[in-house]
């Protein structure tokens, strides 16, 4: 094998041993099995510990194995380590620490990689009521607004990557109701305390010489209070309590820090490193510089080093806690400060993460509860069927059309996969079934740098050349088309993440892992097979038959009629958007009623959408969930999501179709949107800002006509996309987000692909005219547009006949989307560029920039 080859196959091995690391296990193994898994010492010892926590689960004196664990060993001093001794926790001292550590680890080793979504697992919920008193001065706006930014801050603590998929949203005028996926209060008891905490934090002066300790009842020191530090001794690990006299009236507060981040201390622990803003630099640095003068002034200069009153401290308090009151020896000037205490680095991480998004006000623990999948059983296993389905058809298809070098796409696909799902396994990105589905319209779309470079090795032997020359010439010839296709959708992807929230960030950090994983696979992986396959002559003969003939077409004949009926068909669009504005937005969006039923007897939650729908009750959401107080006794409530003020006709449908059921109306409450309007205000302005860029990026790569052209076309597609679908009766839901923007990525790579043939025409027949250069360029990329839109059409049409509702949804705007950018690629973008330039390809080739490329290095040689 030579250097080259060796060098892709050294590479592709580590990346698929990276890979199925970061995925597997997929799903969960029992904690009680795990423990025994992964005991390596004393077992004995540690089965009669396991015995006694599964008898406390049992008798619901604990709620799961995990907190058993760790009540037993605070009460009888146990130290796990011993039990594990290939896990070094030497460097942690405090044993109930040191424990949780511990304890903490094996429960996440015990959980499968990827995380499931509310619709396809379930998870845990809770109600959050803002403090009456931190509202009773309060405006009704005011209020509203209190609301809305608490909703988004805990957004940004729980989804900083947006790839989390939590359902956050207002509850009534002064609740939040919070739904985090694949988790339970049993295994994350602690899981609500990083939500509600406020995240107040304040710097105060520490008296130099009184202590509670010191001071008799009636003498305190006015202006001060007493508050109590706990310090952990470095050697022993044991806790020991300071009681000290802190000034009432804070130096500064938290509104100075610019961020916050977790630090291993100098013994093993967690720390929190604040940083300030340029104002809070520069009072840290007045408050730090008085306390430091006053210690080189009477009485203190005078005072020994060991001291105690020698040198001031500064407290910080966090939420009406002292967590440390360090000694100032200078003047602190570098806007640098430490939180220190006893935190594990999850505890620390969490801080962080709540002091660089704090609350404003307190929230209280309404209501808590477990949530069964949104999804019923039947649609949840037939849409995953249906996405088998997808990804099927299109390997399929591959295999017959291409045969072997078929295969290998297909292998380089399915490695693009699991290096997607590696990557989002390892930033704890959770999975949903818009999700699946995305992923199988991912297979159709990462065939595409497949198919281009196929066409091009095709163009090649049809001029004659051997298949090893053939295979050289296709893959150079592809690179620039793939590259700046491919670098174009990362800019938009790049800038989703950086002006999206929520949602549109996650998709953005979705988006560019694909398009990374899409050309390490096309440069790395495909290259490496096809090389190695023409080498050892494992391949003798590349496609045996094709499709398509040469065609002639001449586009731009039709290209001005073609152009102005899409635009009356967008015009269409956008009159039905506004005439039907009211009624296109799902509760995902505008809200709603939900209300809560007890009942006798459960009913299929297929039914329940079958009622809805037979009764044109509009848009229903039903979750059977498990308040904690009544899990006991297994007692299950019903809740409903419907449209605005149709919760009674719901109700009283389900009641006589269900009698059985003896549904009994708990309460009922209205609900606000779970894609708040600053997620869509910042995902408007995300589009806009990458629309921009597109411009920007084609303009420079290309020339300015290119880039018109490229913006005119994806404005043109995602308009005519979402006209087509409201005017069919479509309603927009959360997922449907994630479609126009993959209609985005979609229509920004056809016109490229389009796009560059030309440039390379011009370039190869100089004497052609500009309509005829764009015909040929059309021409020619015709069969790979054709192949492209037909397989990635093959995958969402399977997703559309078979897959639940949400999916069908999100694949019909996807399919519209497909059809509509391979329209406007030959018939919007071409024709825009051409009018752009008048017809005059002088007028191009004055301003046109030609970049040269290189595949790899070695890679246009012979190997």
């Amino acid at each position: 094998m030579s250097g080259n080859l060796l060098s892709k196959f050294i590479i592709s091995c580590i990346v698929l041993i990276w890979t199925l690391f970061s995925i597997f296990p997929i799903k969960d193994t029992p904690f009680a099995t795990y423990l025994q898994t992964r005991k390596t010492a004393k077992p004995l010892e540690f089965e009669d510990i396991l015995k006694k926590a599964e008898d406390r689960v049992a008798a619901h004196q604990a709620p799961s194995l995990f907190v058993a664990l760790t009540d037993i060993g605070k009460e009888e001093k146990i130290d796990y380590s011993t039990f594990f001794p290939k896990i070094n926790l030497s460097d942690v001292k405090n044993l109930d620490q040191r424990n949780e550590i511990l304890l903490r680890h094996l429960l996440q080793s015990s959980q499968g990689k990827i995380k499931l979504g509310l619709d396809l697992k379930g998870g845990v919920a809770f109600t959050l009521k803002v403090d009456d008193s931190a509202l009773s001065d309060k405006e009704s706006f005011q209020r509203s607004q209190q609301l809305v930014k608490a909703i988004d801050i805990i957004d940004q603590r729980v989804n900083s990557l947006g790839v989390a998929e939590p359902v956050i949203r207002a509850r009534g005028n002064d609740a939040i109701e919070v739904q985090l996926p694949g988790l339970n209060t049993e295994e994350n008891p602690d899981v609500l305390n990083s939500l509600k905490k406020p995240a107040k934090l304040t710097f105060h002066k520490v008296h130099r010489t009184l202590t509670p300790d010191t001071v008799s009842k009636g003498k305190e020191p006015i202006g001060y209070m007493p508050m109590t530090v706990e310090n952990q001794d470095p050697r022993t690990g044991k806790i020991h309590e300071t009681h000290l006299y802190i000034k009432r009236i804070p130096e500064m507060g938290g509104n100075m820090i610019k961020n916050a981040y977790a630090v291993q201390g100098q013994y093993g622990g967690y720390e929190i490193v604040l940083n300030m803003t340029d104002k809070g630099a520069q009072r840290f640095g007045e408050i730090t510089k008085a306390i430091a003068d006053e210690s080189e002034s009477p009485p203190y200069a005078g005072l020994p080093g060991n001291d105690p009153a020698k040198y001031g401290h500064l407290a910080i308090v966090l939420d009406g806690k002292l967590n440390s009151a360090p000694r100032v020896m200078s003047a602190i000037t570098d806007g640098h400060a430490r939180i220190s205490g006893q935190f594990s680095q999850r505890e620390a991480l969490e801080l962080a993460s709540v002091l660089n998004n704090p609350l404003e006000v307190e929230l209280k623990l309404e209501e808590m509860y477990e949530v069964g999948p949104t999804l019923a059983d039947d649609a949840r296993n037939a849409s995953i069927k249906a996405s088998i389905l997808g990804a099927g058809l299109v390997i399929l298809f591959m295999i017959i059309y291409y045969q072997a070098p078929g295969i290998i796409a297909v292998i380089s696909v399915l490695f693009n996969i699991l290096i997607i799902l590696g990557v989002m396994a390892s930033i704890r990105s959770t999975l949903t079934l818009p999700g699946i589905a995305a992923l199988v319209l991912t297979v159709g779309m990462a065939v595409d740098s497949n198919i281009l470079i196929f066409e091009r090795i095709r163009e090649e032997l049809k001029l004659g050349k051997n298949l090893h020359n053939a295979l050289s010439a296709g893959f150079d010839r592809a690179f620039a088309t793939i590259f700046d296709a491919n670098i174009t959708t990362l800019l938009t992807a790049v800038i989703l993440i950086w002006l999206g929230t929520g949602p549109i960030k996650g998709f953005g950090v979705t988006l560019s892992i694909g398009i990374v994983a899409t050309l390490f696979c096309t440069i790395i992986v495909s290259r490496l097979l096809l090389d190695f396959a023409v080498k050892y002559n494992i391949i003798h003969k590349m496609f045996a038959f094709s499709l398509f003939k040469e065609t002639r077409f001449d586009f731009m004949k039709y290209g001005k009629i073609a152009f102005i009926a899409s635009w009356l068909v967008v015009l269409a669009g956008i009159i039905g958007i506004i005439v039907n504005y009211k009624h296109i937005y799902s509760i995902d969006f505008v809200g709603g009623d939900e209300v809560s039923l007890s009942f006798a007897q459960k009913i299929p939650s297929q039914d329940i959408y079958k009622i809805a729908s037979d009764n044109n009750l509009g848009e229903v959401v039903p979750t059977y969930q498990t308040l904690l107080a009544a899990k006991e006794d297994n007692r299950e409530i019903l809740k409903i999501q419907t449209e605005q003020g149709r919760s009674d006709a719901v109700v009283k449908a389900l009641s006589e179709a269900f009698p059985q059921a003896k549904l009994d109306v708990i309460g009922v409450t209205s609900i606000g949107g779970s894609v708040s309007k600053s997620i869509k205000t910042d995902a408007l302005l995300a589009i806009a800002v990458a629309i921009l860029g597109i411009l920007v990026y084609v303009g420079f790569r290309f020339e300015l006509g290119y880039g018109i052209g490229a913006v005119i076309s994806t404005v043109h597609d995602v308009l005519m996309s979402i006209g087509i679908f409201v005017l069919i009766g479509g309603q927009f839901s959360a997922p449907m987000v994630a479609a126009i923007l993959m209609i985005i990525g979609y229509s920004i790579n056809d016109t490229i692909v389009v796009f560059d043939r030309i440039r390379e025409e011009l370039a190869l027949n100089p004497t052609l005219k500009l309509r005829d250069i764009i015909n040929l360029a059309i021409n020619r990329t015709l069969s790979r547009t054709i192949l492209t839109s037909a397989t990635t059409f093959l995958a969402a049409f399977a997703l559309y006949i078979f897959g639940a509702s949400i999916i069908r949804d999100f694949s019909l705007v996807f399919m519209i989307g497909i059809i509509v950018g391979t329209f406007s690629s030959i018939f919007v973008a071409a024709p825009v560029f051409f009018w752009w330039h008048k017809g005059d390809r002088k007028h191009v080739e004055s301003k046109e920039f030609k970049p040269k490329y290189e595949w790899d290095a070695g890679s246009s040689k012979a190997e």
